[in-house]
């Protein structure tokens, strides 16, 4: 059966998704970068980006296993770009350039409406505008019986989780301190949610927590 999952999701140790102030010269806000070193020097994020080498530990498997079995993503409007408000023309078309990284369909939860984007490599950028039962349906619907990952950001992720309608979470906990920011789970009752810890891997650069639902 078809999961609603968030993989590979970093945190920093005092609990913050992303840094403050984000911008476009800044996407993951001050010091945001520093949360991801476990993921960026292994092989699959590597490889990613058209790059040889990598490692192959401990980490590098976290990230593999997020790619795996997913049918479509959902995205907050935040983490498809830098704009605010209504979209001023057709230029923006994310982060990634012409072939983003996920190849399936993706659901980017926005205000604003705005017609479907194909890239290349099987990534279309779909906009939805009635909010996160609409997007997660969609996603279902487009995923044809695989899993639908939400990539974030931050408040989309806590969005899900309010509703108890994510069902497993991997969370790498970088040894990093941003002080402020984006907090994922303050004021959240995750155990009242119905959630709870089934695991954690330490590895030199993050803890990896799993959380299931039920």
């Amino acid at each position: 059966m078809s999961k609603l999952r968030v993989n590979a999701f970093t945190l920093s140790l005092d609990g913050y998704g992303a840094g403050r102030d984000q911008s476009l010269n800044s996407p993951l806000g001050v010091s945001g970068e520093a949360l991801h070193k476990w993921m960026i020097g292994t092989r699959t994020f590597r490889r990613m980006f058209g790059q040889e080498g990598g490692s192959t530990d401990t980490d590098d498997s976290f990230t593999a296993r997020s790619f795996e079995n997913v049918g479509a993503w959902i995205l907050g409007r935040n983490m498809f770009g830098p704009i605010r408000g209504d979209w001023p023309d057709e230029n923006w078309k994310g982060w990634w350039g012409n072939n983003p990284p996920y190849h399936v369909p993706v659901f980017v939860l926005t205000h604003y409406k705005r017609a479907p984007i194909a890239m290349q490599g099987g990534t279309t950028f779909h906009f939805v505008t009635d909010g996160i039962h609409s997007a997660l349906e969609q996603a279902k619907a487009a995923a044809n019986g695989k899993d639908v990952r939400v990539g974030g950001g931050v408040s989309t992720v806590r969005q899900y989780l309010q509703e108890s309608l994510i069902d497993e979470m991997h969370l790498a906990i970088s040894p990093v301190l941003l002080g402020s920011g984006e907090h994922l789970l303050g004021g959240l009752d995750m155990p009242k949610l119905g959630y709870r810890c089934t695991g954690q891997v330490a590895t030199a650069d993050a803890t990896h927590v799993m959380i299931e639902r039920g």
